[in-house]
């Protein structure tokens, strides 16, 4: 089901524990890890849809949680075409989500990710709520960004979730340097090999005279 622009509509899932860490799964047979999402079926609202999820990926159920808000809007990532279906290149352009913020009521030991015979994951971890995302999947990670900024509001004071993203922007900002010194290097030695051509030219000519 995708709407008119080429999304599909999803659910993602920051789940918290009493320490406000953040569930991650990783991804069954993959070395990537990623929070629980999944599209949302015709005729679901996305809480209906979320809940579903919930109990397909990590098999918790409502009374095990406790909704502490969700993303006002929709939040888009776009899917590389050599990550989409043959068939569906063309009008497939990725995702849009509602992401949902809960809280476990329950026990770690409530989990499971064999509640149904298609599991998403094949292990699992907390980890603080600001880490690095250089384990998720590049296309997700700015969604990624703008979900935990939303909903971090509603756990902590704003000043954990600015110097997450000042770190961020430093890493993206020196990433960014280092490939302009790149691109500079690559120009230096083209001009080398420009004079060195050069001069072989003139020698080549003066060897003719």
């Amino acid at each position: 089901m995708l709407d008119r622009e080429g999304y599909r509509p999803n659910v993602g899932i920051i789940l918290v524990n009493h320490k406000n860490e953040v569930f991650w799964g990783k991804r069954i047979r993959e070395k990537s890890w990623q929070f629980p999402q999944g599209g949302i079926k015709y005729g679901e609202n996305p809480t209906q849809a979320m809940y579903r999820e919930l109990y397909e990926e990590l098999g918790l159920r409502s009374e095990h949680v406790q909704i502490l808000g969700r993303t006002r809007n929709w939040l888009r990532y776009n899917v590389p075409e050599n990550f989409v279906r043959r068939e569906s290149r063309g009008h497939y352009k990725g995702q849009k989500q509602i992401w949902f913020l809960l809280k476990l009521l329950g026990k770690d030991k409530d989990i499971s990710l064999r509640a149904t015979n298609h599991p998403e994951f094949d292990a699992w971890r907390w980890s603080r709520y600001w880490v690095q995302l250089d384990q998720v999947i590049e296309f997700k990670r700015d969604v990624y960004v703008e979900a935990l900024k939303e909903l971090s509001t509603l756990l902590f004071p704003v000043k954990q979730e600015t110097r997450f993203l000042r770190k961020r922007r430093h890493k993206q900002n020196k990433s960014a340097e280092r490939d302009v010194v790149i691109q500079q290097q690559h120009l230096v030695l083209a001009d080398d090999e420009s004079v060195v051509q050069q001069h072989q030219l003139l020698v080549q000519i003066s060897d003719k005279s």
